[in-house]
């Protein structure tokens, strides 16, 4: 059986690093600067790494395109909060700022905020549009 692994964004140096998500309770650290990664809440994730971050994990990774400005993704945010504290170890919770990452945002064709993907092997396999209620997201991802 393979292990659940995921790479992903120092929050502070912006290395990438490879995590086991089987011990996100052991709280990893980035290999570069030492600061924790902490996986149980969603991890900022840009056009420069999202292909390497969504490709290279081997749990669901579910992507938040959103920005700051917008109201129904402030809605969201404390959800999906819960749903990565929740769910650590099991899938990947990342957000994209679609202001400061226009060339993700145009690769995957996202013209409504907040935007929900979910990936595995770095392709797409679901995706919901605008904000949705607790027992709507949890459907939406117990089925990916």
């Amino acid at each position: 059986m393979e292990t659940r692994k995921a790479t992903v964004a120092c929050p502070f140096c912006e290395t990438l690093n490879r995590v086991n998500m089987e011990r996100v309770a052991d709280r990893p650290k980035c290999g570069n600067c030492g600061r924790p990664i902490l996986l149980d809440r969603p991890l900022a994730v840009a056009d420069a790494n999202f292909a390497q971050v969504t490709t290279d994990t081997t749990v669901p990774v579910v992507v938040d395109f959103y920005a700051d400005w917008c109201g129904p993704c402030k809605v969201m945010a404390p959800l999906l909060d819960d749903i990565a504290h929740r769910r650590a170890g099991e899938l990947l919770v990342l957000k994209l700022d679609t202001d400061r990452n226009p060339v993700t945002q145009q690769r995957f064709g996202v013209r409504g905020i907040p935007t929900l993907i979910a990936f595995r092997d770095g392709k797409e396999v679901a995706r919901r549009v605008g904000a949705v209620p607790p027992a709507e997201l949890d459907a939406f991802l117990n089925a990916i």
